[in-house]
């Protein structure tokens, strides 16, 4: 059965830049209780988006297969083998997850990818301390490069993100002080452009590049080719 969580789960606060009249605004990040980072690596969820309407593929490909499993189930176990628990996925109305993902219903996947985020980061439990988005159609992401984000996740910034050629994009780890930027993605807008107007909030690990969406038919027809 799935969970349908509300967006009120997470609240944005800002609060006006001094540098400029045409600076962008500095979200007022929630404190994170010490505990968090009392350990060299806190629990982390991860968040995987998997919602979309899939209109290029022709059908919903978060359920097209690769080797006997769907796209959701091994972005779900790349999540687990880097260590996310638990592990959620955005899925639309009546659409089966593995067993042990943990689903949130978006009952209106046509606003947009902003949504799905919005949904996916209410629903890690209280006593998590961070989230990792993922995208249900890049299983071709590895558990090391989630390992890496994972590793600066200690840091003074409350961000961190895989960065390759010179753009930052998943996985990307909000401690949740900063799952609040959220609320400042629109329609189907994930993170990368908010987080390239907070470089401040953001540390950037780099990966050799970025895995790609699974967007059509033929881009799932040529990872047989790599």
């Amino acid at each position: 059965m799935g969970v349908s969580v509300s967006e009120d789960g997470v609240t944005c606060e800002a609060q006006p830049a001094s540098t400029s009249a045409t600076a962008k605004p500095t979200p007022r990040l929630t404190a994170s209780p010490p505990w968090m980072f009392d350990n060299a690596r806190m629990q982390t969820a991860a968040v995987i988006l998997a919602a979309g309407a899939a209109s290029r593929f022709g059908s919903p490909k978060q359920l097209a297969r690769i080797g006997g499993r769907t796209l959701l189930q091994i972005v779900a176990d790349v999540a687990r083998e880097a260590g996310l628990q638990p592990v959620i996925a955005v899925v639309p109305p009546g659409m089966a997850v593995p067993p042990t993902v943990v689903p949130v219903i978006n009952d209106a996947p046509s606003e947009g990818l902003s949504r799905s985020l919005r949904l996916g980061l209410a629903a890690v439990p209280a006593e998590v301390g961070a989230a990792v988005i993922l995208l249900g159609d890049q299983p071709t992401l590895a558990a090391a490069t989630i390992r890496l984000v994972l590793d600066a996740a200690a840091g003074d910034r409350p961000v961190v993100a895989g960065s390759a050629a010179g753009l930052v994009g998943p996985p990307v780890l909000l401690r949740r002080e900063a799952f609040a930027l959220a609320h400042e993605a629109a329609g189907d807008e994930g993170l990368r452009s908010i987080l390239a107007g907070h470089p401040e909030l953001v540390t950037a690990v780099e990966v050799e590049e970025h895995a790609p969406d699974i967007d059509t038919r033929e881009d799932l027809a040529s990872l047989g080719e790599r």
